[in-house]
């Protein structure tokens, strides 16, 4: 079994921000790939379904970004996934704009979400899909720049950047870690 987890904020004021492009993606791939959204709690809104064999757990955390990792861990605990399974979607404010980088391990670079999944999963060595949203001019003007909306163009331009980690999600669903990321280094 396989879990996709994209960070962001519930609500609809965090909708389509920079902190939020990990929700964004996970709206992006459910459509796409016909996946329903359709189970909910305190915890997160997730879908499970079965492609070609192989059974995924598509899921947003809903309990703020710097809680992420309890929505993680119920999943994790719940259905005995092993980190490897585990892959995190989210942003990044060190990566230039619409950069795409895949890793497995490592620490968070002071990313919450990352954080407290880390810290509930008592280790750094999961997969991760980091989404470049750019950095503010101003350094201690973090919190305010991640929470700003996208414009209409940017977000064409990462729906584009999705197509390209879907197809990464898709090869990591059905070959694991090792061999998707092998085809997928620089994006």
């Amino acid at each position: 079994m396989k879990l996709i987890v994209g960070l962001g904020n519930k609500g609809e004021e965090y909708e389509k921000t920079r902190h939020n492009i990990g929700f964004e993606f996970i709206n992006f791939f459910s459509e796409k790939n016909k996946f329903l959204m359709n189970n909910k709690n305190k915890l997160a809104n997730w879908g499970i379904k079965t492609i070609k064999g192989k059974k995924v757990i598509l899921s947003k955390p809903l309990t703020y970004m710097n809680l992420s990792g309890e929505a993680v861990i119920f999943f994790k605990k719940k259905y005995k996934i092993e980190l490897n399974n585990i892959l995190i979607i989210h942003d990044d404010i060190d990566l230039p704009l619409f950069k795409i980088k895949i890793k497995k391990g490592g620490g968070s670079a002071g990313h919450k979400g990352i954080v407290s999944i880390i810290e509930k999963l008592k280790g750094d060595d999961f997969p991760r899909v980091r989404i470049g949203v750019g950095k503010p001019e101003v350094k201690t003007r973090v919190s305010e720049y991640v929470l700003s909306k996208f414009t209409d163009e940017e977000m064409q331009n990462f729906y584009k950047k999705f197509e390209i980690i879907d197809n990464f999600v898709k090869n990591f669903i059905f070959s694991g870690y090792e061999k998707a990321a092998g085809q997928f280094r620089d994006l």
